[in-house]
């Protein structure tokens, strides 16, 4: 019976680390996903070091497939510092507006950790993912004109302020900010770049900013195994969920998230 109990909870990280790393990157909401699945059927991680470690893994996605991007703007905005080099003024402002994007979520996040923790209920997700697919509806035929280079300081807040809304579950993270960068007139390519590189910085100071959780968690070292097989498998999903979405923005096909959102948005209010 032991072994059996063992089994099925290295089971079950594996099931939750590949539904969150996949519905991370795509407009569906994975902090919605996530809390459906434990009212639906009482399937839900124990502690804080999950989420901490499967968020990480999609971050590991996201950097590998836009490693080129980020080595250049790394390179170009130590150059443009060093230099004033006028061809490396583009991927420096990018960065800085990657940071005005951020602060909004940080602050938000701070300032209302425990009454969005109070809106972790399958009636907010389905509400919220209402919402979601609203948005996704709206800019499902936008087409944009400005790239990389002409980003604004008011865009960069207006796309870090939809990021902070994506705090509460069902509103997806990067729905929401690739909906403002659309809005705002970006292209599609531009958009997707800027939100997942807007990404990083948040999921990258989320992770450091809970070791001390990690530390404390009680179900540590009990839970370790099935903690680093979600990591693994939030990797992989989130790596491959990204790159269909990549094609899938490509193609103009927004519509087909908002009908999914749309439908599991009204299965939720009307049975949950």
């Amino acid at each position: 019976m032991e072994f059996i109990n063992e089994l099925w909870v290295l089971i079950k990280y594996i099931f939750l680390g590949l539904v969150q790393g996949f519905t991370e990157p795509i407009p569906i909401s994975s902090s919605g996903h996530l809390v459906l699945l434990r009212d639906l059927f009482d399937v839900g991680p124990d502690g804080l070091t999950f989420e901490i470690m499967v968020n990480f893994g999609s971050l590991i996605a996201v950097l590998l497939i836009y490693r080129k991007d980020i080595i250049r703007l790394i390179q170009n905005g130590f150059r443009f510092i060093v230099s004033k080099d006028p061809d490396a003024k583009s991927d420096f402002q990018f960065i800085l507006f990657l940071v005005i994007a951020t602060i909004p979520t940080g602050i938000i996040g701070v300032l209302f950790e425990d009454k969005i923790g109070d809106l972790s209920t399958a009636s907010t997700v389905g509400i919220t993912l209402l919402v979601t697919g609203v948005a996704l509806w709206v800019i499902r035929n936008l087409r944009g004109k400005k790239n990389d280079g002409q980003i604004t300081v008011k865009d960069a807040l207006i796309v870090g302020l939809a990021q902070s809304v994506a705090l509460i579950p069902g509103i997806s993270r990067s729905g929401a900010t690739i909906v403002a960068a659309m809005l705002v007139g970006m292209k599609q390519e531009t958009a997707l770049r800027f939100s997942f590189l807007l990404y990083i910085p948040v999921s990258l100071g989320v992770t450091i900013l809970s070791v001390g959780d990690i530390v404390n968690d009680e179900n540590f070292n009990a839970l370790l195994i099935p903690n680093i097989l979600a990591f693994m498998a939030s990797i992989i999903a989130s790596f491959y969920a990204l790159k269909w979405f990549m094609n899938v923005m490509a193609r103009g096909n927004l519509k087909y998230f908002a009908f999914y959102c749309f439908i599991v948005g009204i299965l939720v209010i009307l049975f949950m």
